[in-house]
C-alpha cells in the first residue's frame, strides 16, 4: 500500500502527460491539475491499484521465484544475470493477467479531467462503475482487458530489467565473502532504486503505448496494434513522444520491503 500512496501522484502526472498533449511538462501538469481539480486529483484512480496491488505483487513474486527454481541446476544456486532476466521476463508476462485490468481502470480514472460532470467530461464514477461500462459496451476482452498485449509487451522487458538490475546492484554492493542476501536496508534501497531505473529504461516506450491504447475510446484494431501505435506516436511526435512523462518510481522501496519480508518469513 505504501507503494501506491507514495507513487500515485507521480504516476498520475506521468499518465496525463502520456495521453494528453495539453500539458507542457511535469510541473505544468502538476500545477494545472492542483489548480483546476484540487490536490486530491493527483490521487485519481488510486482505488484500483490499492485493491489490486497485493494480488499483483503476490503473483509477480511467486512466478519469479518459481521460474528461478526451474532455471537453477542445483538448490540455492546463484543464477547468472541472464537467467535472472529470463525469470523476470517470464514473471512479467504472467503478471500481465492481473496488472492489465488493474492499470486500465487506474488510467481511465486518471485521464478524467475536472471536479464534476458539470466542469469536464467525467464518464466514470469509480473503478467499479468504469468496469461495468467497459464490459457492457465492449465485453471483457476489448473492455476490461483492452491493451493486454501492450501490457505484456511492457512487462516482459520491464521485469527482465528490473530483476537483473536489482540483482546486479546487490552483488556489486556486497563485500567479498558475504552473501547478497545479507545486505542492510540502506544498500537494499540503493539496489532497488537501480532496479527501478533499469525497469523504466527497458520498457518506457511500451508504457506510453499501453497508456494510450487503454485510454482511447475504442479498442485497438488488428493483432499488431502495439507496433502500429508506436509508429503513429513516433510519426506525430518523434522519439521524444515515446519518453513523454517519464518520472522516478518507488521501485526501491518495493524491493526493500520484499527482501526484508522474505528474510523474516525464512526465520519463522
Amino acid at each position: 500500500m505504501a507503494q501506491v500512496f507514495v507513487g500515485q501522484p507521480l504516476d498520475t502526472i506521468k499518465v496525463r502527460l502520456q495521453v494528453e498533449p495539453r500539458f507542457k511538462g511535469p510541473m505544468d501538469c502538476l500545477i494545472q491539475t492542483v489548480k483546476n481539480e484540487g490536490f486530491f486529483a493527483l490521487y485519481k484512480g488510486m482505488a484500483s491499484p490499492l485493491v489490486g496491488i497485493g494480488a499483483v505483487n503476490a503473483l509477480l513474486f511467486a512466478a519469479y521465484s518459481r521460474l528461478k527454481a526451474i532455471l537453477a541446476t542445483f538448490p540455492n544456486e546463484q543464477l547468472a544475470l541472464y537467467k535472472i532476466a529470463i525469470a523476470g521476463a517470464g514473471a512479467g508476462a504472467i503478471n500481465s493477467v492481473l496488472s492489465s485490468p488493474v492499470e486500465l481502470l487506474k488510467i481511465k480514472m486518471q485521464a478524467q479531467y475536472g471536479r464534476s460532470k458539470a466542469t469536464a467530461g467525467l464518464i466514470y464514477k469509480g473503478p467499479i462503475d468504469c468496469s461495468k461500462h467497459l464490459i457492457r459496451e465492449f465485453g471483457i476482452r476489448n473492455g476490461l482487458y483492452r491493451g493486454f498485449w501492450a501490457t505484456v509487451a511492457r512487462e516482459i522487458p520491464a521485469y527482465a530489467g528490473f530483476y537483473s538490475g536489482f540483482e546486479f546492484a546487490k552483488r556489486k554492493l556486497t563485500l567479498e565473502g558475504n552473501s547478497p542476501d545479507s545486505l542492510p536496508p540502506s544498500k537494499l534501497m540503493l539496489a532497488g532504486s537501480f532496479g527501478g531505473l533499469s525497469y523504466w529504461l527497458c520498457c518506457y516506450p511500451f508504457d506510453v503505448v499501453k497508456s494510450k491504447v487503454q485510454n482511447q475510446k475504442n479498442p485497438p484494431k488488428g493483432i499488431f496494434y502495439v507496433f502500429t501505435t508506436i509508429s503513429s506516436i513516433y510519426k506525430n511526435g518523434g522519439a521524444a513522444a515515446l519518453t513523454r512523462g517519464i518520472t522516478p518510481t518507488t521501485a526501491g522501496s518495493t524491493f526493500t520491503i520484499y527482501e526484508l519480508t522474505m528474510r523474516m518469513l525464512e526465520k519463522i
